[in-house]
């Protein structure tokens, strides 16, 4: 039941594989994996200290997340699920906009079409279908550019997942589906999900899967790239599994410890996205520590500006929830928000 799963840099730092990334790209995976990481550690800490009502925790899949990211091109398009921290920072999302909507200060969070990144769906497997119509939207107006929808394991339990791959098959849509399986869906374990590997899954509805260590960000940017030039050049839907497991909790409100068997995470903590790339680094880049020492700086930097963005931010106004709905508001609603802004 053997899908091969791709990888080009092991745990242990050593290439198994060949690539044709340059010394300057290996840093900047470096880089963005560090700062990935200091965003989703400061956000923790944020929301226990109550500066945020809830957080999605991404350690261990930053990597799956900036591979992929990085893979995108500016015309392509994201719809994520609430855990994608690090793909919203490759598409330019300031994080602060992010804790905005953790927070509750903000009433939609960004201009999807400016960044070419989705606000969060929070119903589980809801932006899949949403990702499809997206590209089937695309292939009637003649653009080569392409879709990729994030969900996770649990989501392809889900009938609207499974909706989505039969309307993306039948229409040839131009959609990568990157599930991060990451073994948990909070706190039902995969085997609950699935007896064959979730990429298999694909070949049902007749497109191609494809497996990949989703804690390889050399392996997880090449699968992806290739899954995206498919889908750009008219090839159709991919589907993407990437190997990887949550660190942390399901969220902030969760107790992995109920569910899990600690040694678990202890196993997976020797897979660990950065170390692998930083022993890389460490043997093949002379000028790495220097390098290092810069990021670790931009981190304490980035760390810094978070927490003092997040204690400032404004309370949102309430008359903006009637905004951006419809093209020209109807009169019942028009009244309603006067009447909002009576209040104030």
């Amino acid at each position: 039941m053997g899908l091969p799963i791709s990888q080009t840099l092991a745990p242990d730092g050593e290439l198994v594989a060949a690539h044709d990334f340059t010394p300057e790209e290996l840093r900047g995976f470096h880089r963005d994996l560090v700062l990935a990481r200091r965003i989703d550690s400061e956000a923790f800490a944020l929301q226990r200290h109550g500066e945020l009502g809830l957080w999605a925790p991404m350690l261990g899949q930053e990597a799956a997340q900036i591979g992929s990211g990085r893979a995108l091109a500016p015309n392509d398009f994201v719809f994520p699920s609430y855990r994608e921290h690090a793909v919203a920072w490759c598409r330019g999302l300031d994080p602060a906009l992010l804790l905005s909507l953790f927070r509750g200060t903000s009433l939609g969070g960004w201009d999807p079409a400016k960044y070419g990144y989705a606000l969060p769906a929070i119903i589980i497997g809801a932006q899949t279908l949403h990702a499809v119509g997206y590209g089937i939207g695309l292939t009637l107006e003649g653009k080569e550019d392409a879709v990729v929808t994030y969900f996770g394991d649990g989501a392809t339990s889900q009938g609207d997942t499974n909706e989505a791959f039969a309307w993306a098959a039948s229409y040839n849509a131009p959609v990568v589906f990157f599930c991060q399986n990451n073994h948990y869906a909070i706190s039902i374990p995969l085997e609950r999900q699935t007896r064959v590997p979730i990429a298999q899954r694909a070949a049902g509805f007749g497109f191609p899967g494809v497996r990949v260590d989703g804690n390889d960000v050399l392996a997880v940017h090449q699968v992806t790239s290739e899954a995206l030039a498919k889908a750009r050049s008219g090839g159709g839907p991919t589907l993407i599994e990437a190997i990887t497991y949550r660190m942390g909790a399901h969220t902030t409100s969760d107790d992995p410890s109920r569910y899990r068997d600690p040694h678990e995470a202890d196993e997976w903590a020797e897979r660990d996205p950065l170390l692998r790339l930083r022993i890389l680094l460490e043997r093949t880049d002379p000028g790495f520590a220097e390098f290092d020492a810069e990021v670790k700086a931009e981190a304490d930097e980035l760390g810094a500006h978070l927490r003092e963005v997040c204690g400032n931010l404004p309370d949102p106004d309430l008359a903006d929830l009637f905004e951006h709905v419809y093209a020209d508001l109807p009169p019942e609603l028009v009244a309603q928000r006067e009447e909002v802004r009576s209040w104030s």
